[in-house]
């Protein structure tokens, strides 16, 4: 997809609509992980995907990049306004802090990504993936 003339300010948007972008964004290149690893069956490659993009595996994430200072100011800034967007309703499979934390994951990749930064963005996926598989 070419954002280059796309006329979005990702710092204008509310972070509900980053976290949009960012989970769609996400599951994109976690499906291609799953099948760049081989997995082919449907069925398995939804279950295999949910370690990935649940709001408890997002949630555990970026708490994990927090914690490891990889964040610049500029993206602690975009997490803590996704981590405070209010978005109405809670998944009843997870409780509000956990789903605050995934929905700031999810701002941060849609952030990156609406800002053209696409190269930080696959070094974050590429670190939330490794933390995923590591704690396997």
């Amino acid at each position: 997809m070419d954002n280059r003339n796309n006329h979005l300010n990702p710092m204008e948007l509310n972070s509900l609509a980053l976290a949009y972008m960012g989970d769609a964004v996400y599951e994109k290149y976690i499906r291609h992980h799953l099948l760049l690893k081989g997995a082919v069956k449907p069925h398995l490659l939804h279950r295999a995907s949910t370690n990935y993009v649940s709001a408890k595996a997002q949630n555990k994430v970026i708490h994990a990049l927090l914690d490891a200072g990889v964040l610049s100011e500029e993206e602690q800034g975009v997490v803590r306004r996704g981590r405070n967007a209010k978005s109405g309703t809670v998944p009843k499979n997870t409780d509000v802090q956990t789903y605050r934390y995934s929905t700031a994951f999810e701002a941060l990749i849609g952030y990156l990504f609406l800002s053209d930064r696409l190269q930080r963005m696959e070094e974050i996926i590429a670190m939330a993936i490794d933390y995923i598989e590591e704690k396997k």
